[in-house]
């Protein structure tokens, strides 16, 4: 029989406190999923310079953490797969970026573009598409142009400005600038992706795009909204 001042149940107490914690639980394994995907992401894809691969590795738990507490604070409203660090919803049999209006991106992007707002980019490459989140970090209303971070210049209508695969890497890809929806957000925010035959298996968004989707306001997206993740 353990008495009071067996110092085993302390320390029982506290494990089964933690234990008991499901916010805690849900970040823990959420980090775990987020660790296991950066890591792969890191071993494919991560830089070849040595001091620019430390540097990544050296802010990946900061960075997971703070991923992690966003995603267990469900602040979008969509289901989270806890298991994945993923949203889920119901994927449309069709992209819906392909009811995009030049017209309308025009008087959108004319209006409200700003540093720091997050727009959708549809990516197009041979017979597959998605959805892809982008910041905006530079914009010229003298001639209706803006930068976004990875993939470069657009105009106002949604065309860019200059070849993609200076930003991708890659060939035979088409890009256009979107004006954002709910439908539209919510494809990106899942990893939707299509080709000629319908849907296709939902891609993983990295870290990037995860911290991306804490800054929208989803009652209007054409005003950015920080997540406050100290």
């Amino acid at each position: 029989m353990a008495h009071s001042s067996d110092p085993a149940s302390p320390q029982s107490d506290f494990f089964n406190a933690v234990e008991s914690d499901t916010s805690q639980r849900t970040i823990a394994e959420l980090c775990n999923a987020l660790y296991e995907r950066e890591l792969t992401l890191i071993a494919q894809q991560g830089p070849s310079q040595t001091s620019l691969l430390r540097r990544r590795i050296a802010g990946l738990s900061h960075h997971v953490r703070r991923t992690a507490r966003f995603l267990a604070a469900k602040a979008v409203p969509l289901e989270l797969d806890e298991h994945n660090a993923s949203w889920q919803a119901r994927q449309a049999a069709k992209n819906p970026a392909r009811s995009n209006d030049t017209g309308k991106n025009n008087l959108w992007f004319a209006e409200h573009a700003k540093v720091g707002l997050v727009v959708p980019v549809w990516v197009q490459e041979f017979d597959n598409e998605h959805i892809e989140l982008d910041s905006i970090d530079h914009v010229q209303p003298e001639n209706q142009t803006l930068h976004v971070n990875k993939f470069g210049w657009f105009d106002f209508s949604g065309t860019p400005v200059e070849s993609p695969a200076r930003y991708t890497d890659r060939e035979h890809i088409t890009l256009s600038l979107v004006k954002p929806s709910k439908a539209i957000m919510t494809a990106a925010c899942c990893g939707h992706t299509w080709n000629h035959k319908g849907r296709t298996s939902p891609r993983t968004l990295t870290l990037r795009e995860i911290l991306l989707v804490s800054t929208l306001n989803w009652r209007k997206f054409s005003e950015p909204q920080r997540f406050d993740n100290k």
